[in-house]
């Protein structure tokens, strides 16, 4: 029901969107697709209880019809970018939107209050405030403007956060989100301590937060144990703390592949809102906060569609199934994705519809096993910000690891026929332990029929504190496996696991000793929501394709003659030629005479270290791009070791490239990270080669440490480790000395060397002149697309054309006009010491008389040694 405002308040409302205005806004045209209506933006700092808060507000259009708004937050750690072009869509679509800035992100000033509701609420209740005063939004009554929330995670749970605090809010879309930040931070009492040091870390650090937070997780995550006084501080700042006053129609988006906010939370806002009698609708996506697709424009779709029904008053509109789930059918062989399909109901059957129960019959006695002192070594599951974990597990694949000693297993007998989960499991055990506070890790594999291979749907556990497990008796616990959506062929087995230990969350650091046994029946009890059906594959592209595209073929080849020519054959020549490129040509896009690299040709033999230097826009990144294959000339030729590349060529195997911030699992080890890559290939183990990477790269005793203590210099000799598994006979790096400080530097220019000390070769491409004066070989130097000079480092910067003029003073840029303009002079460069003059046709002493003769205050004149020097002359100055 909408809150009537009457004429009073409608005053006051418009007195205090008044004086928060701080800056004056900025119209700004955005462009957009021709048939679209232009999209207007107007930027402003809006004053809220001392604190600037940034905004945008879109419209798009000319006419002077009123719209309904739309406040869009953003993710935690984001800033109102973030969404800047689903605000463009909306505003197309007949909005009016209005994004801001958090407080503690972006332009906006304040300590972050994780969404506190006497401060980012508070906030938002303002802007809808200002809302009520545009003429471009639509009124319900004076001073309430019809409006919808939406946002993603923290944006998400501030769109419910305001349904729950302000009554003129009318419908909300949140995305996956939490229902209660200290459920999703501290589930059934046990710390994530992984997602909660990431939550501090991406806002900046401790002291960003208010206070009282800040004081708060420092305490838990000391103690590793989160007390009465943290959960009732982060349920006071949770959707769930108003979910009693959420009674406006919510489309609930929420991840599969998402540890930080399970599916559970999203089960939870359904059930709150459609108890409060609204309607409600949910959609389980691929992704979460652990990686996957996220479907952005399908779910971008729904949301505008959902907001065209409830503020646009428009029935007509499809707002979608009341429930959908996203499920993954095997690998498109076309682009490597996974393929997607969406499975509906018409009603949302919660996470325990179409119990199905299973007998857990291997290992149903009682089983005994530790927690290691220090909780270490810790089992891994999720791990939070690494994405491709619970995408493989997806695809049936993954990574998880439980330590022998430290676990307890029971199973189910090979299923005589296939089954889908779709919720959440439950079973019933009974745990002892010497000490009363015990700390379980409970989930659910999926084991194939020979039993060698088990995936861990979504990488998903799920925690729980158990209490009285120190009595005679133990304690008894209903422990609730986390909610999947996931297939179970026929001939698998289901394998339930309780674990001492994982790596996302915190142990008892004390050593303990466990015993679990099953209760009851020893039957596991699984959800499968029969009423979920699955719509159909749609037909492969070639049985409608390949028809029409025979008929295609056919006509050309009537009408051309022309056959498609074969990939050219190697060149027996240069089988031991690293890299030859001949007559390289690429055009900018859309365009018939702008050049990123015209006619580009040079070699590279074995044992080079070649230096590709110039300065921006000379083409650098756009000719090693083409070099590994990943855009196509428009003319010449790339060879390497005889062989033309092109996209997916098999030579390229030959190749191993690092690119400037390679990711590893912060938690692993140096060596655990590399062989998890070498895995990822699928190549044999023996293939890589890791011990001379190692030897190599010289990482020593920190290969058994993890990577999250590692310096930048050593992070980045790990990824050039990573880069050399397998020992590639080309290495291409770009920019590997980034970020590192002068002994780091050092150390990155010894594996340079000692890479290519064995025959190989190496391509560095570096702004850093000197570094690669001392580390390379050879070089390349490239100017507008073009080579300006190849070859010996020696020959480049020592030329006897090339001669460095030192003076006594600063040499102004007229007189080295002058001198460039003499006979016999090809150019004249100022440096910090004189001038760089290269000759072209002129002797040195000839030179020194038109010196003098310019009254040129001489100190000296010798050939030039320095490679920045020589660069810049072959550049003529331009800027690096």
């Amino acid at each position: 029901m909408k809150l009537r405002i009457p004429r009073s308040r409608a005053l006051a409302a418009a007195a205090v969107a008044g004086a928060v205005l701080v800056g004056g806004g900025t119209w700004t045209a955005v462009a957009s697709d021709s048939d679209a209506p232009a999209v207007h933006r107007e930027e402003r700092i809006m004053g809220m209880d001392g604190v600037r808060i940034d905004t945008s507000f879109f419209t798009a259009g000319t006419g002077s019809g009123k719209r309904p708004a739309v406040l869009l937050g953003h993710g935690f750690g984001g800033s109102k970018r973030d969404v800047q072009a689903q605000a463009e869509q909306l505003a197309r679509d007949g909005y009016a939107v209005l994004t801001w800035s958090a407080r503690g992100f972006g332009r906006s000033t304040g300590k972050i209050g994780l969404n506190d509701p006497d401060g980012e609420v508070k906030d938002v209740s303002r802007l809808i405030d200002w809302l009520a005063e545009r003429p471009e939004v639509r009124l319900d009554a004076d001073g309430d403007p019809r409006v919808g929330v939406s946002g993603s995670s923290y944006g998400g749970a501030i769109s419910l956060l305001a349904a729950g605090h302000d009554k003129r809010v009318d419908a909300v879309a949140p995305r996956i989100t939490y229902w209660n930040l200290a459920d999703a931070l501290f589930p059934d009492g046990v710390f994530k301590k992984l997602w909660a040091g990431l939550f501090i870390n991406t806002g900046g650090g401790c002291d960003k937060f208010e206070k009282r937070l800040c004081e708060m997780y420092e305490r838990v995550a000391v103690t590793g144990k989160p007390d009465a006084a943290a959960r009732d501080l982060l349920t006071a700042h949770s959707p769930s703390a108003v979910g009693d006053r959420i009674k406006v129609p919510a489309l609930i988006v929420q991840g599969q592949n998402d540890s930080l906010f399970p599916l559970g939370h999203a089960d939870a806002i359904a059930k709150a809102v459609d108890g409060n009698g609204a309607p409600v609708a949910v959609d389980w996506i691929a992704g979460g906060h652990d990686g996957g697709n996220s479907e952005e424009a399908r779910v971008e779709g729904r949301i505008t569609r959902w907001f065209d029904r409830y503020l646009k008053d428009d029935k007509g509109v499809d707002t979608g199934p009341a429930f959908r789930v996203t499920r993954t059918g095997g690998v498109d062989s076309t682009d490597g994705a996974a393929r997607l399909r969406g499975a509906t109901s018409d009603r949302y059957p919660g996470l325990e519809a179409g119990q199905r129960e299973l007998k857990l019959s291997r290992g149903a006695r009682t089983q005994h096993f530790t927690n290691p002192a220090g909780a270490n070594p810790p089992a891994i599951s999720a791990v939070p910000g690494v994405g491709a974990l619970s995408q493989l597990s997806g695809l049936g694949m993954g990574l998880s690891l439980d330590f022998p000693g430290q676990n307890a297993r029971f199973e189910t007998a090979k299923l005589t026929s296939g089954l889908r989960i779709t919720g959440s499991p439950t079973v019933k055990v009974r745990v002892k332990s010497d000490r009363d506070d015990a700390v379980l890790f409970g989930k659910v594999y999926d084991v194939s029929a020979d039993g060698r291979r088990q995936v861990l749907p979504s990488q998903l556990v799920s925690p729980v504190r158990v209490t009285g497990a120190g009595a005679k008796d133990g304690a008894t616990v209903e422990l609730r496996l986390p909610a999947v959506d996931h297939e179970i062929r026929a001939g698998h087995r289901l394998r339930v696991v309780l674990a001492a230990t994982d790596l996302g969350y915190a142990s008892p650091a004390d050593p303990a000793a466990y015993s679990v046994s099953l209760e009851g029946d020893g039957l596991l009890s699984v959800p499968t929501a029969s009423g979920v059906r699955t719509q159909a594959a749609p037909l492969p592209w070639w049985v409608w394709g390949l028809p029409a595209i025979g008929v295609a073929l056919a006509l050309a080849l009537l009408l051309t003659a022309r056959r498609r020519s074969a990939a050219p054959a190697p060149d027996p020549a240069l089988a031991e030629v690293p890299l030859q490129i001949t007559g390289l040509t690429k055009k900018y896009a859309k365009s018939a005479d702008r050049y990123a690299v015209r006619e580009l040709s040079f070699r590279v033999d074995k044992g080079q270290v070649l230096g590709l230097l110039g300065p921006n826009g000379a083409g650098k990144t756009t000719t090693l791009r083409m070099l590994m294959g990943l855009i196509t000339p428009d003319e010449g030729e790339i060879r390497v070791f005889g062989h033309a590349i092109a996209p997916g060529s098999p030579v390229l195997s030959r190749v191993g490239s690092f690119v400037e911030g390679a990711g590893f699992l912060p938690h692993l080890t140096g060596r655990a990270n590399l062989e998890l890559y070498w895995q990822a290939t699928g190549r044999p183990p023996e293939d890589s080669r890791m011990d001379e990477a190692l030897e190599i790269a010289g990482l020593g005793d920190a290969l058994e440490r993890a990577v999250r203590t590692y310096s930048q210099g050593m992070r980045q000799r790990l990824a050039i480790a990573q880069a050399m598994l397998g020992m590639p006979d080309l290495l291409i790096l770009d920019e590997p000395t980034n970020g590192l400080d002068p002994p780091q530097i050092r150390e990155m220019r010894d594996v340079m060397i000692r890479y290519a000390a064995a025959g190989r070769t190496v391509i560095v491409s570096s702004h850093l002149l000197s570094e690669v004066e001392q580390s390379c070989t050879h070089l390349v130097v490239m100017d507008r697309g073009r080579l300006m000079q190849a070859g010996p480092v020696a020959e480049i910067t020592g030329g006897t054309d090339t001669l460095l003029v030192t003076t006594e003073g600063e040499v102004s840029e007229a007189l080295a006009d002058k001198v460039g303009a003499l006979p016999g002079i090809g150019s004249a460069v100022r440096t910090d010491e004189g001038l760089l003059v290269r000759l072209d046709g002129a002797s040195p002493s000839a030179l020194i008389g038109e010196l003098v003769r310019l009254d040129v205050p001489l100190t000296g004149v010798g050939p030039n040694r320095r490679l920045e020097d020589a660069f810049l002359t072959l550049i003529g100055g331009s800027s690096a």
